[in-house]
């Protein structure tokens, strides 16, 4: 199967299966239940879902850990969007095109939608079924979640995002804040994963972890140049948002070009933290391509 079939095989499987969460809830709060598949189910493109598939093949992973790993993560990811979306927040209107949750439904329903959605990961890491591997670690990866989902990881993020907006901040802490706000995530979608296998060598995990904190931070770098550059009918908002907001940005505080070289050197080194390890990485090193080189 090729990379793209793989990709589009990943999204449908994980769009099914949430949408079947989201159908066997009870029916004693419908908007909110209608927020909560809006929210899920408005056109992502299941990166973190797709990264979690990707290793957990590489790693030999049963199909149902990369399934729960993979719906737990979006429910967090989807959660945090619909916050971020607010009128409190980043106060935009349109994701992906379409009207965002507190535009479709209402600012109270949006914000009870991501706080359930918060809640939904949890409950799917605490009984989705697992192997026997997987159901043995759910303790931790609970632990690894709510680590990246909150202070320590995402939530700290957000709040240095918000409270350096309109000001500038250092490279440095430009890069610490997006390894909290989308980083963290993205690592926490291989070290979950890689926590299942039973026989991943210590230092081949590390390194795998390693390697999603560099595409991590080459996502932001690459959603920071389409700010600039991308059509606005493909990337869902309009072009040149993040500095109309007076967001802090790499192409902003570096300039366009040194912003692109830096992309370029997050790529070289994602590509070299898989040259080494002792498995078939093809698919991962077309994933790196994809987050580096997308449109959207």
């Amino acid at each position: 199967m090729n990379f793209r079939d793989l990709h589009q095989q990943v999204k449908q499987h994980t769009d099914d299966s949430l949408l079947n969460l989201i159908d066997l809830l009870p029916e004693h709060a419908p908007r909110l239940k209608m927020a909560m598949q809006h929210a899920l189910l408005a056109g992502g493109k299941r990166m973190r879902p797709l990264l979690v598939h990707l290793v957990g093949n590489t790693l030999d992973i049963p199909r149902s850990d990369q399934l729960t790993i993979s719906m737990a993560i979006e429910c967090i990811h989807a959660y945090s969007l619909v916050h971020d979306d607010l009128p409190a927040m980043d106060n935009d209107d349109l994701r992906r095109g379409k009207p965002t949750c507190h535009i479709a439904f209402d600012e109270a329903t949006a914000i009870l939608a991501g706080d359930a959605l918060q809640t939904l990961a949890f409950t799917i890491l605490a009984d989705h079924p697992m192997s026997s591997c997987g159901n043995s670690k759910r303790a931790q990866l609970i632990s690894i979640l709510a680590k990246a989902a909150g202070y320590l990881g995402m939530c700290g993020g957000q709040a240095i995002d918000l409270a350096s907006t309109g000001k500038t901040i250092s490279l440095t802490e430009l890069t610490r804040l997006h390894q909290l706000k989308t980083g963290a995530l993205l690592c926490a979608c291989v070290e979950m994963i890689t926590l299942v296998s039973d026989s991943l060598a210590p230092q081949h995990r590390e390194q795998l972890i390693e390697y999603a904190r560099l595409i991590g931070l080459a996502f932001q770098v690459q959603d920071d140049i389409l700010d600039v550059e991308g059509d606005a009918t493909q990337i869902g908002k309009p072009q040149g948002s993040d500095i109309e907001l007076g967001k802090n940005t790499f192409p902003q505080l570096l300039g366009m070009a040194p912003a692109k070289q830096e992309l370029a050197n997050l790529h070289a080194q994602a590509l070299q933290a898989l040259h080494t390890l002792p498995y078939n990485t093809d698919y991962l090193a077309a994933f790196t391509d994809l987050m580096v080189k997308r449109d959207h």
